[in-house]
């Protein structure tokens, strides 16, 4: 199965959080942060959104940084992924 996102949004999947730190202590699942970084996946359309014409400027591939709490979180074939809209990708990593 494939997810296809309408409009804005971008299907992206999360890249694994570090399990240690620098000075090499080793963490928790509670105490890791939540993975900001991303692979995108998907891409929508964009469009006329609430009036306004949304250009996209991510495409498949792009590592991204994304907001910390946005977007809804699917599994799908037993991968876990999120789709944000685009306006909650933060900035491109290059």
């Amino acid at each position: 199965m494939t997810i296809k996102p309408l409009a804005d949004r971008v299907v992206t999947k999360l890249v694994a959080a570090e399990e240690t730190t620098k000075s090499g202590i080793i963490l928790t699942s509670a105490a890791k942060e939540k993975p900001q970084k991303a692979e995108v996946v998907a891409v929508g359309p964009g469009g006329i959104i609430d009036g306004n014409e949304v250009k996209m400027y991510v495409k498949v591939g792009d590592k991204v940084i994304v907001s910390k709490y946005a977007g809804n979180e699917v599994k799908v074939d037993g991968e876990e992924y999120s789709i944000v809209r685009q306006s909650d990708i933060l900035a491109i990593v290059e």
